[in-house]
């Protein structure tokens, strides 16, 4: 008997606010422990929740982003379980009436593009942190509670278990992030935790539509972790149904250091949590203008781009998945590109020397000038300059803030093709490396290539290295 694993996701997305979901606190990561609360996030009584326009606003944009459908009333209720987290006892979300409902999201497959149905998309607001003393919370002496993230704006998006594999999770949350980076609906930093997966999984008998009991995997810090987990506890099943047991619905909790899930708990149904309209909190009524005035800002979805790279610039599918990576590098691109035709060769130089200065000098993009690019490239092409220098120039335009024309200029830094300046420089190169030509003249390639680097290293890179090789060869052979 085979297995199919059958996979649903459960992404909560921190949105991109000032402050949070129903009070004006701040939302801003790494302050003092329990310095961003207030009466309505520690659920004092009195207090009275008012919800986040701007929360609402990017819920809804990031819905339209997904292609699900907006409702025009939806409402707010009270989840209620206890935990140490959760100051109030309940949790303000959404059950019968969510925001939206039936979006999808592609991802790249074998077979083409695979649509993953978006059962549902609704806003809540986060509890506070636990911070464990020891390891993680299966071995923890005592943990401490940090009430900062409280209240904290939230969109759970819920997947239809149309994912079959670790693989598929790790493409569709790796989309899922692009879109919510490019539309500005969260900054998606899993390590501040504006990011987290739980994953529903069970095994279906291949051929057949019966889905075996569900399982719900958390405590996944990365995608890596998401699809290794994923894949752990699909074959911890299979290898208990192919032995003749029972999988047992519950919550397991994925260790990091042994690799594996481990029980965590029995698997809450929605009747366990009470869920009843939040009373101080009036329903949703959105006005179909507004729905449609956030439509019209919508940016262009990731795999639109994508396409569009494709269809507009003849790039490879490696260089535009490293372009999209990031919506500043994208845009970068493209403004480079109105003012530099060669796109292959500038898409090159991005993903090549751009990112190497950005992770390397820690440079900002939205701090770059494409320009400088452009001009250094320009320069490139005329022959002005050769590649080493090119890289050398466009980095201290970049730094300093200079053109790369005039730093060419001032310098001297033009590239040296003329025959009465290189010859003798040559000539030296060949009397101090005697056994280096007669090794060439044997037939070994790589001593041209050693002599051609001794004069390159004596003109500070600037020498023409067609030129060089030429008479390098031409020297060795009329001795």
């Amino acid at each position: 008997m085979k297995f199919m694993p059958v996979i649903g996701l459960e992404i909560h997305v921190e949105l991109k606010t000032a402050t949070k979901m129903f009070c004006g606190c701040s939302t801003s990561f790494g302050a003092e422990p329990n310095t961003h609360c207030c009466p309505v996030c520690l659920g004092l009584p009195g207090s009275l929740p008012k919800t986040n326009g701007k929360a609402l606003e990017l819920g809804i944009k990031a819905s339209l982003a997904m292609q699900a459908g907006v409702e025009k009333i939806s409402r707010f209720d009270r989840k209620n379980y206890y935990y140490p987290d959760l100051p109030k006892a309940y949790q303000i979300s959404q059950y019968d009436l969510p925001l939206a409902r039936n979006g999808c999201l592609e991802i790249p497959g074998a077979g083409g593009d695979k649509k993953i149905k978006i059962e549902r998309c609704h806003l809540e607001e986060e509890a506070g942190k636990l911070i464990h003393a020891g390891d993680n919370i299966l071995d923890a002496e005592h943990s401490l509670v940090d009430y900062n993230r409280a209240g904290i704006p939230l969109m759970e998006i819920v997947t239809a278990p149309d994912l079959n594999s670790g693989q598929e999770a790790y493409l569709f949350l790796n989309e899922l992030r692009l879109l919510l980076l490019y539309h500005g609906i969260s900054d998606c930093r899993m390590e501040e935790g504006s990011l987290r997966c739980d994953a529903n999984i069970s095994l279906g008998q291949t051929g057949s539509d019966r889905l075996g009991t569900r399982v719900e995997v958390k405590n996944m810090n990365s995608f890596r972790a998401v699809k290794m987990a994923i894949d752990f506890e699909a074959r911890r099943q299979e290898k208990i149904l192919t032995g003749g047991g029972e999988i047992i619905q519950e919550t397991r909790h994925w260790d990091e250091n042994k690799k594996v899930t481990l029980p965590m708990r029995g698997k809450e149904e929605a009747s366990d949590y009470r869920y009843f309209p939040e009373p101080d909190l009036p329903p949703l009524h959105l006005d179909e203008s507004w729905i449609e005035k956030i439509k019209g800002q919508l940016a262009e979805n990731p795999s639109d781009l994508r396409r569009r790279f494709y269809e507009q610039y003849r790039l490879e599918s490696k260089e535009i998945e490293v372009l999209i990576s990031q919506p500043n590098l994208s845009y970068f691109f493209e403004e480079a590109a109105a003012s530099y035709s060669d796109y292959p060769k500038l898409a090159h130089w991005i993903t090549g020397e751009i990112l190497r200065l950005v992770n390397e000098q820690k440079l900002s993009l939205e701090e770059m000038a494409s320009s400088a690019l452009v001009e250094t490239l320009q320069l490139l092409d005329k022959g002005t300059i050769n590649r080493a220098v090119a890289k050398e120039v466009l980095e201290e335009a970049l730094l300093k803030g200079k053109s790369p024309e005039t730093l060419v200029s001032s310098r001297n830094l033009g590239k040296i093709s003329e025959e009465e300046t290189l010859l003798p420089l040559i000539e030296e190169v060949l009397q101090e490396n005697p056994i280096a030509c007669q090794s060439y003249q044997q037939g070994k390639e790589k001593a041209l290539d050693f002599l051609m680097g001794k004069v390159m290293g004596m003109t500070g890179g600037r020498a023409d290295p067609p030129t060089v090789k030429r008479l390098v060869k031409q020297k060795i052979h009329q001795a």
